[in-house]
């Protein structure tokens, strides 16, 4: 069905298109008939497939990433879809409109977004009523993750108190938080990567922890991060009793595009793969937190790469866009077609396993 709507959808601007798939998912989300629809249609799951991280089951490790749903609206839809996690947001303390319109790009020759959205959302306090709601009514049977950036209104020297309102919000209502300052879109959010910022930030999450009770917080990372840079948010983390990280949020770069539109923002999709890889591999080699991959995963091959180097949980949004909810089920019976391959009985058995004679060897990336 997707195939049959998406060039219709393609013929529309990025975000009317976006806004009517997510308003028909949040229609819906609120029906159980219309949700059972959508599982019977969900692709079959391998139990080799399961992952248990953060204290919570995942049914298999692919995930809807933040940014598709930022206030909560589908989720119910997304999970029947068949995804094993949703992750809403990115959701600020503030409600705000984002940046000026257009603000979302297509590149189907390099199939790819660049956005420059800037957190548009109604705010932390709506998304976490939805999210109580949504549970209320039984509606939400997977994981649900949720994303926080920085109000644009807030300076940066308020950034502490901004999070501060954002996750007191959210937290008795998210299976686990996510730490957004690696968005290239909000001005300055990414220097709040650097150690000194990033320490006060991960030592506010300790003090909600144990103020509010446990709950597995992560920090998405950029990825254009130099390796001593990587390396911080590593150590900080570990410090400060993170529970993983997630690789990685869009690009500023523009590597290798076949038709580059000139337009300022993040860039996501297959461009963002290479690099994206490097990062994770690079984080692998440093810690032994729990990581999720995300960027430019947009079939088996790539989502078998990621959890060879070691990859905990993995999440799609451009991939999904361009191939629609096909791509859940290509990317999990891939997976398993590749355990038979290797005899192997987990999808954590990857990270460890040798790959088969004659496949390609892993591409070599910058970071050492």
């Amino acid at each position: 069905m997707y195939r049959l709507a998406r060039p219709a959808l393609f013929r529309l601007d990025a975000e009317r298109a976006h806004g009517l798939v997510v308003g028909a998912l949040a229609w819906a989300s609120r029906s159980p008939g219309a949700r059972r629809l959508l599982g019977a249609a969900a692709p079959s799951v391998d139990p080799r497939l399961g992952v248990d991280v953060f204290g919570l089951r995942f049914a298999h490790p692919l995930g809807l990433a933040a940014g598709m749903d930022k206030d909560g609206d589908a989720l119910p839809a997304f999970a029947a879809l068949g995804f094993g996690h949703v992750e809403a947001g990115s959701v600020t303390a503030v409600p705000q409109p984002g940046n000026p319109r257009p603000r979302l790009f297509r590149l189907p020759a390099d199939a790819a977004l660049i956005n420059r959205m800037g957190f548009n959302n109604r705010g932390a306090e709506a998304l976490a009523a939805r999210v109580a709601d949504w549970r209320t009514r039984g509606a939400i049977d997977v994981p649900i993750g949720v994303n926080v950036g920085k109000s644009k209104v807030a300076p940066l020297d308020a950034a502490r108190a901004d999070y501060d309102a954002s996750l007191r919000a959210v937290w008795p209502v998210a299976d686990y938080l996510v730490v957004n300052v690696s968005s290239p879109n909000t001005p300055g959010l990414r220097s709040l990567q650097a150690r000194e910022p990033l320490s006060d930030l991960l030592a506010l999450v300790a003090e909600l922890r144990a103020e509010l009770g446990p709950r597995p917080t992560l920090v998405k990372v950029a990825p254009d991060l130099e390796a001593h840079e990587l390396d911080d948010v590593v150590e900080l983390a570990e410090a400060h009793g993170i529970a993983g990280l997630i690789a990685t949020n869009t690009t500023l770069s523009r590597p290798g595009l076949r038709a580059d539109p000139g337009e300022a923002g993040g860039l996501s999709g297959r461009p963002l793969a290479p690099r994206a890889l490097d990062v994770l591999r690079h984080l692998r080699r440093s810690t032994s937190l729990p990581l999720i991959a995300v960027g430019g995963i947009d079939g088996p091959a790539a989502a078998i790469e990621r959890l060879e180097a070691g990859a905990t949980l993995l999440q799609v949004y451009t991939g999904l866009i361009y191939q629609g909810p096909a791509l859940i089920g290509r990317i999990l019976d891939g997976i398993a077609a590749e355990l038979d391959r290797r005899g192997l009985a987990s999808v954590a058995d990857l990270a460890v396993s040798p790959p088969p004679a004659g496949a390609p060897a892993p591409r070599s990336g910058s970071l050492r």
